[in-house]
């Protein structure tokens, strides 16, 4: 029964191998078709928009949440400096701006 099981399987996966192969990977599409995508962008303007996309609501609270964790690493004496110092530079590339811990009060 399990061999049978394993046979059926494996008859039904082998067609599909070679056809996955076959196909062109993206890096084979020509250079002008994607400065053409980029080119025209008319059709996602959203400046009427009352609201901000959910992906940036997301990433603001994201980023208040690391903040106020990072505002307790610095009120915190026990938390060595140079801790508190790697942690500010890794929030700093994710927000893209130099952090510190007087910084943190914009969030």
């Amino acid at each position: 029964m399990l061999l049978r099981t394993l046979f059926a399987s494996l008859i039904l996966l082998l067609p599909t191998v070679p056809f996955a192969q076959s196909l062109p990977r993206k890096a084979d599409a020509p250079p002008a078709a994607a400065a053409d995508a980029k080119a025209d962008r008319s059709f996602r303007d959203t400046t009427g928009y009352r609201h901000p996309a959910l992906s940036r609501t997301q990433r603001d609270l994201q980023n208040l949440a690391y903040a106020l964790q990072l505002r307790d690493y610095c009120a915190d004496d026990r938390v060595s400096d140079a801790f508190v110092k790697e942690q500010l530079a890794r929030f700093g590339r994710i927000t893209g701006r130099k952090e510190t811990c007087r910084t943190l009060l914009a969030y």
